[in-house]
């Protein structure tokens, strides 16, 4: 079972039971009392209240409710198909944010409904016939620093080019193309906007001060900068 299902399942027997062991959650699942204590610990992550009773298992904490959102099996096998389009994306940040978000929306699915995207999911592969193994794991930190008006600092490297160079920006939109993030930001060193790929960031620090917002445009952008 993968393990997203397998945090569904465990989400689901936890919402349904006071106390539940390692030891039988890992004869449950078939995987080992360590992968249990592994998926404990990516639901806390998640923000699920997961408690351990000390010598006894584990239970959710008392009162907590999960929000009654409905979602149809069209809805749920978009979220599911979403997941896997996710995966092609090569950056390991944004995969796991999505993967914590989907596991909070799967524990309000009804179990019929949960069971079908699971089988659905068992059915999907996506091939990547442009394969290139170059990966980031920085998009969740630039999508916040976009939202919240950060300059950043980055060190990059251009494709056919060994020198790196030091930036600082601000960043205000991205885009995918060919399975690669593009960020487009006003970039101090050339004093104009300009498109960095996400995978080609070195190092990337997302500093406290705030800049002001120059109201960009990505349709704007597009028309005046065809790409």
């Amino acid at each position: 079972m993968p393990q997203l299902s397998r945090l569904i399942s465990i989400l689901t027997l936890l919402k349904s039971k006071r106390l539940l062991t390692a030891p039988d959650l890992a004869q449950k699942f078939d995987v080992s009392v360590r992968t249990i204590y592994r998926d404990i610990r990516k639901l806390e992550e998640a923000g699920v209240p997961v408690t351990t009773v000390e010598g006894r298992g584990y239970s959710l904490m008392e009162g907590y409710q999960v929000a009654l959102v409905q979602f149809t099996e069209k809805q749920a096998n978009a979220l599911i198909t979403a997941q896997h389009l996710v995966k092609q994306t090569k950056d390991a940040s944004f995969v796991s944010d999505f993967d914590d978000a989907l596991v909070k929306i799967k524990s309000v699915f009804r179990s019929s409904i949960q069971e079908k995207s699971e089988l659905l999911d068992s059915k999907i592969l996506v091939f990547d016939s442009n394969y290139e193994d170059i990966s980031s794991n920085t998009l969740s930190e630039i999508q916040l620093a976009i939202t919240n008006f950060n300059y950043i600092e980055i060190k990059y490297i251009k494709a056919n080019d060994t020198n790196i160079s030091f930036r600082k920006i601000e960043p205000y939109a991205f885009y995918s193309t060919n399975h690669k993030w593009i960020l487009i930001a006003w970039c101090y060193l050339r004093n104009e906007y300009r498109a960095f790929r996400i995978d080609r960031i070195q190092h990337l620090k997302i500093l406290p001060e705030i800049f002001e917002d120059r109201k960009f445009n990505l349709q704007d952008y597009f028309q005046s900068c065809p790409h």
